[in-house]
């Protein structure tokens, strides 16, 4: 008997770049998304690597590539990645973010890209770009417990000196050298140096741009100064509102009303004597600057605002003094915080640190990439503990095998450990589940600039 068999139409396998990469009910080490790292037998669960990292639209996001001999070459797409690790023409050599280093020699033609760094206070933002596309970007989270750490030892130390025989002060003949920063800025300062090291070690970059200042003090002092953007005459004056804006905060002096439009105005009327200077500029709103108008010479004074108006910006100061031994230190071309503004309002971005160094970095319409979040964790410090009979402190000063922010498998999952008890036998898992060390298996250390 004859049997017609049907013949099967081809299989679309196309799946949409938008569409949300579930992984399959299949065993871990047998899902595709899942084999990206595995060049050895004990290699761990990957999904917080190259495949979690699509943050594109259209598009995946690269992933950093190094040569044989470790340099820094153009970053490659994720399923590119994934053949080379197969194939093992590549090896893993970091997780977050993904980096992988070929095994074989290949040629290194590279394009021009431009680095942008937001440097800050508390947050640090930065962007790679070329002329298409966006390679990475993110914000770091600075410390903000340094100069309280530095509180601690002192006090820690003063109690150890007043335990001991008296000795001479010897505090008074120290000098302090040239160039000295407190060291919660010192401190900042490396942290911007090692993140930029960082992302030079990732990306073959060419160009880095550093935000230094955010008012351009010369430009405020002498306006004829020469300069193309100021020629065109688009930045004139736009500074000093700048700096106006940032010194009384964003809102009108007089009637402390916000999200209005608000116009540079002498505090002291030219009329009665006032000046043109900074000191004698302020913010406020079209109602309160004619009704101020009406006013007497009598009236005038304003010795509450007059005061604030003379004070400066030292916090703002200071960062700018760091910000430009950061430019000198790191070899990086300078620009100022109001042409980032206005660059960020014509292409129409929010403010935030990552549109920000967008924008320093040249960006103006490349294809954007998800961003990071960088944290910066301290992790070999000795912590006070209470000793075996529960009530005096004691210093540990063996450190734990495993500690906080630490990576590990546990049960087929890659989590993070979050704290550790009974003298760093055991510890305890962001999915809140406890167990023993011998339980679990490292994955990475948890220091440094930890990308997320």
């Amino acid at each position: 008997m004859r049997i017609e068999m049907q013949k099967l139409g081809r299989r679309n396998t196309y799946t949409p770049l938008s569409a949300s990469q579930a992984q399959g009910s299949v065993a871990m080490s047998l899902n595709r998304e899942e084999t990206l790292s595995e060049h050895s037998s004990k290699t761990l669960s990957n999904r917080l690597d190259v495949n979690q990292q699509s943050g594109r639209t259209g598009q995946d996001l690269r992933v950093p590539v190094l040569n044989i001999r470790g340099k820094p070459l153009m970053p490659t797409t994720p399923r590119k990645a994934r053949k080379l690790v197969e194939q093992g023409k590549a090896k893993v050599v970091k997780r977050t973010p993904f980096v992988i280093q070929l095994k074989y020699p290949t040629g290194e033609t590279k394009q021009d890209i431009t680095l942008g760094i937001d440097s800050g206070y508390s947050k640090v933002g930065f962007s790679a770009t070329t002329k298409k596309e966006e390679l990475i970007s993110g914000e770091l989270k600075l410390r903000k417990d340094v100069s309280k750490k530095l509180e601690e030892r002192r006090m820690y130390r003063r109690q150890k000196r007043n335990k001991l025989w008296h000795r001479e002060a010897r505090f008074n003949n120290r000098a302090i050298p040239k160039g000295w920063l407190a060291p919660s800025m010192q401190h900042k300062l490396d942290t911007h140096i090692r993140l930029i090291e960082k992302i030079r070690k990732m990306l073959p970059i060419t160009k880095t741009i550093i935000e230094i200042a955010n008012f351009d003090t010369q430009k405020m002092q002498n306006p004829e100064i020469s300069g193309i953007e100021y020629q065109q005459g688009e930045l004139q004056g736009y500074e000093i509102k700048e700096y106006l804006l940032e010194k009384f905060g964003r809102k009108c002096v007089y009637c402390n009303k916000r999200d209005i439009p608000l116009e540079v105005e002498h505090i002291i009327p030219k009329s009665i004597g006032g000046t043109n200077r900074v000191s004698n500029l302020t913010i406020s709103c079209r109602d309160c600057n004619l009704e101020k108008d009406n006013r007497t010479a009598e009236e005038y004074g304003f010795p509450e605002i007059q005061k604030i108006a003379k004070e400066s910006l030292k916090a703002t100061a200071f960062m700018n003094v760091v910000r430009k031994r950061l430019a000198e230190q790191v070899n990086a071309e300078e620009t100022f915080g109001y042409i980032t503004k206005y660059g960020r309002i014509n292409n129409k971005l929010d403010k935030n640190h990552v549109n920000d160094a967008f924008i320093i970095a040249n960006g103006t319409k490349q294809t954007r990439c998800k961003p990071y979040s960088v944290n910066q964790i301290r992790r070999n410090n000795r912590c006070l503990q209470t000793n075996r009979k529960g009530f005096k402190p004691s210093i540990r000063r063996q450190r734990y095998v495993l500690q906080t922010n630490d990576l590990v498998k546990f049960d087929d999952k890659l989590l993070r450990i979050k704290g550790m008890f009974n003298y760093g036998k055991w510890v305890r898992l962001d999915d809140g589940t406890n167990t023993n060390i011998q339980n679990v298996e490292l994955i990475s250390y948890g220091k440094g600039l930890c990308f997320n």
